[in-house]
């Protein structure tokens, strides 16, 4: 689930204000029975799981008393995962969800917070609650049991509100005198400064006005080393990315990034440093490329079977279709688990941290960015637009000849992508243009597989007879799509070819 809430710091003397008025005509506000909560969280020895704001804690007396929280990039709202386990033994599947924070670093007690709790639910007419504001005074407690800390804060989180509740109960707070609405946890405030020091995943920084050639390569790395491994734990979880996209395609899209930003920046990078990451990439990028070619197909399936009403497909045909895709998705998943708990991808993720701390470089790294991008994405454009590139292809060209384009065409937007903020308006042009042509180039992949992969299921079933006429209708719709696709590219290249859009490569 995902968690939304606010704190506000106030003082002993602090009175809540009547909360009556921030609950919606004909709801109420409902106080519920004091509590005390005891909270043990672990973390490493250098804290960090606090310093990337997510935690695993044990507390008594809740019903599931071991949870994670994790971020999302939005202060205040994150993910929360609670399970079943005795005291000293965090499940292993919660301890799994924070591997890209302690990576392999044991984690202990580090300390333990007792809350006293005076909660309040802010209700609708039918009882639904909407937000909860609770009053805690908090006692920071050492191994030994003793006060080494109080506080007491008001938290305000939302339930089945809306943000403008979440904002009215805020204003409300802040009239009676709270401070703040920031997001601090408890634990962190108990663990002191060291809690609240830098992670050790560095963020992309932003670029300076007149940045070097090394600039751009780190922060370009750092925001696919980031989105790499945020979305770690929604694989694990099975959870969707946000806008509704899968973890495991953001995962797979960042490797592919990586792996062309490692490859166009080559001649910037020691050789020693990125060629073994890049390798350990593809590994990754393989190993997640079976789940989402699976999902990939068993969307489509429905789509393509579906995208005729006049001419409908026989479904329980297609629903044996979408059984062999569900039973392919299964197992590609199976090994996505595996692989993430492999001492090969712990020694990764400590790569990738690494790699977002201090990429190597070699000394052309320190020329100026305007100078030296340019003339490096050049070389996966003129792939593109060679013979071996688009310039090569016709209508009559093999599937995969257009697959093998399409992969230069990844190269050479990415590349763009990644200097864009440097270069300015013509790459920034420039990508949305390559955008379009991998969008039919991509369509013209996805199509070509399909009809493949639905083909390929009736041979292995020769006597499925109304499998194998499903099958090939199918196919034949596939193939409608790649003939459409291939007569789509030459307007799409065109305007991306254009002067005022590639004028900047030399």
């Amino acid at each position: 689930m995902v968690e939304e809430e606010q704190k506000y710091e106030v003082d002993d003397a602090y009175v809540l204000p009547d909360l009556a008025g921030t609950a919606p005509a004909g709801g109420r506000v409902r106080a519920l029975p004091p509590v005390t909560l005891v909270a043990r969280y672990l973390d490493t020895v250098d804290l960090r799981l606090a310093r990337a704001g997510a935690s695993l804690r044990h507390r008594r007396g809740d019903e599931l008393p071991w949870t994670v929280k994790l971020p999302t990039g939005t202060p205040g709202v994150r993910h929360e995962i609670s399970r079943a386990g005795p005291k000293g033994q965090p499940p292993p599947e919660l301890v799994e969800l924070v591997t890209v924070l302690h990576r392999g670093a044991p984690l202990a007690p580090v300390t333990v917070v007792r809350t006293v709790r005076h909660a309040y639910e802010v209700c609708d007419r039918a009882g639904t609650v909407l937000a909860e504001v609770v009053d805690d005074r908090v006692t920071v407690l050492d191994d030994a049991g003793s006060t080494t800390d109080t506080f007491r804060e008001v938290e305000v989180e939302l339930k089945a509100g809306d943000r403008k509740l979440l904002d009215r109960v805020g204003g409300v707070l802040r009239e009676a005198g709270a401070q703040g609405g920031s997001f601090t946890p408890k634990h962190v405030r108990a663990l002191g400064a060291t809690a609240q020091a830098d992670p050790d995943l560095v963020a992309p920084a932003g670029l300076t006005a007149e940045p070097s050639a090394g600039d751009v390569v780190t922060e370009a790395l750092r925001k696919e080393i980031r989105r790499l491994l945020a979305h770690d734990p929604l694989v694990r979880l099975r959870a969707p990315a946000a806008g509704g996209d899968t973890a495991v395609h953001q995962m797979r899209v960042a490797c592919r990034r990586l792996r062309s930003d490692l490859r166009t920046f080559k001649p910037l990078l020691r050789k020693t440093w990125s060629r073994p990451l890049r390798t350990e990439l593809r590994w990754l990028a393989d190993v997640l490329g079976a789940a989402r070619d699976a999902e990939v197909l068993r969307a489509r399936l429905r789509r393509t079977a579906d995208a005729d009403p006049l001419s409908p497909l026989d479904r329980g045909a297609v629903d044996r279709l979408d059984e062999v895709l569900a039973a392919r998705q299964r197992q590609a998943l199976t090994a996505i688990d595996e692989m993430l708990r492999s001492a090969r991808y712990l020694a990764l993720v400590d790569s990738l941290v690494l790699a977002a701390r201090a990429p190597r470089f070699t000394r052309r790294a320190a020329a100026p960015a305007a100078q030296a991008l340019p003339a490096l994405v050049a070389r996966p454009w003129r792939r593109l637009t060679g013979p071996d590139g688009v310039g090569g292809l016709d209508a009559q060209s093999p599937d995969d000849r257009w697959h093998a384009v399409r992969k230069e065409g990844k190269q050479a937007r990415y590349a763009v992508n990644a200097v864009a903020p440097t270069v300015g308006k013509g790459a920034r042009r420039l990508s949305r243009a390559l955008a379009r042509v991998q969008d039919v180039l991509g369509e013209h992949q996805d199509a070509a597989v399909a009809a493949d992969t639905w083909l390929e299921i009736a041979a292995e079933r020769p006597d499925d007879h109304e499998l194998a006429v499903t099958a090939g209708r199918l196919a034949e719709r596939e193939r409608q799509s790649v003939r459409r696709t291939r007569g789509l590219l030459p307007a799409a290249w065109h305007r991306a070819t254009r002067r005022r859009r590639t004028s900047w490569l030399p």
